[in-house]
């Protein structure tokens, strides 16, 4: 599996390396497991960033 990306399986809450689980519970590619690992951090900032240009508008 070396040189597959990390993807984050929203499902089992956890980091896996390559397409292992279905698309509609993986969150990715990513270059690293720790990448993977903060994916929902990650999208709750962007979210959060989003909305506050939202009520900017």
């Amino acid at each position: 599996m070396s040189g597959e990306k990390w993807y984050y399986d929203t499902e089992k809450g956890q980091a896996v390396q390559g397409k292992v689980t279905n698309w509609d519970t993986r969150m990715g590619p990513y270059d690293s497991r720790a990448e993977a690992e903060a994916a929902l951090d990650r999208a709750k900032a962007r979210n959060e960033e989003w909305d506050a240009q939202d009520e900017d508008d």
